[in-house]
């Protein structure tokens, strides 16, 4: 038995490094594109495809393509606008997922098996082949290709709350599951009705899942062109993905141009996963080892 044991530790000792090669090449693999255009946004589109692997230091350094990029096209304003968009998005699939798995977990109703179905088909069709649809039924309510900024901004929002819908419902009902009834038995006990016992005791006892909901909700709608150059006409309405395919098409010969757009749209998204990335992987874990 101790042989076996020291084989074992033996194996285990002598994989470890494979591993953490194979791993750090991947994730060098992963970083560098991203490392490589945040120091080729720093550097004039001359020197890119000549010294497009130098630091940008000394004569090469400029910040010229950041203001170029702040004058051509209005920023600011598609950041507020794709805020707005994915913070409504979050929210809203966070309320009515939380709820709809909530109901799919603890009670028991006629055409609940059914209903469970049409949540899991609902992942199985792409956002592609409901756009005609839906772009028509909103324009019918008269949200679409109006003047009113927030009008515009919602039409873009309720196709990518109802896209993310299935899927929030899957991952939170996965912890749910785990969660022992007798807590909110004592909760009934102590005269809380559904909706108590739901924002008291199931949200805070789910805060892993539901952070990892609204953090994938985030940026799925963050990143959404398709639906945006759908519903957002204008350039008051754009939002930050639109300015990029914009630029992009406009400046294909601009390398610094591209290199810094690309930068202000992909950063604040790393910063948002290094601040919360232990909340993803949590949620993420919990609900497929508790479910």
């Amino acid at each position: 038995m101790k042989t076996t044991t020291v084989k074992n530790k033996r194996k285990i000792s002598l994989g470890q490094p494979i591993i953490f090669l194979l791993l750090s090449i991947w994730a060098l693999t992963t970083i560098y594109p991203i490392i490589w255009v945040v120091l080729n946004s720093f550097k004039d589109r001359r020197f890119i495809l000549s010294n497009s692997f130098k630091l940008p230091i000394g004569d090469i350094f400029t910040l010229d393509n950041y203001e170029l990029a702040f004058n051509r096209v209005n920023i600011l304003s598609a950041y507020k606008n794709s805020l707005i968009i994915s913070t409504t998005v979050a929210a809203v699939v966070i309320l009515l997922a939380g709820l709809a798995s909530y109901v799919l977990v603890r009670y028991e109703f006629r055409l609940k098996k059914l209903l469970y179905s049409l949540v899991i088909a609902g992942m199985m069709f792409p956002a592609f082949s409901t756009i005609i649809p839906v772009f028509r039924m909103e324009h019918s309510w008269g949200i679409v290709n109006t003047d009113n900024l927030y009008l515009s901004l919602l039409s873009c929002a309720l196709p990518q709350i109802a896209g993310n819908l299935s899927f929030a419902i899957v991952v939170l009902m996965g912890y749910i599951k785990s969660l022992p009834i007798e807590l909110e038995e004592a909760a009934y006990m102590e005269g809380c009705n559904i909706f108590q016992i739901f924002f008291r005791v199931i949200v805070p006892l789910t805060k892993p899942s539901f952070a990892t909901v609204a953090i994938f909700s985030f940026l799925w709608s963050y990143n959404d062109l398709f639906t945006q150059m759908f519903f957002l006409r204008t350039k008051t309405q754009w939002g930050i993905t639109i300015l990029l395919n914009l630029l992009t098409s406009q400046e294909g010969t601009n390398y610094g141009l591209m290199a810094s757009a690309v930068t202000l749209v992909v950063i604040p998204l790393l910063i948002l996963y290094i601040f919360l990335q232990k909340y993803i992987i949590k949620g993420m874990t919990a609900g497929a080892v508790k479910g």
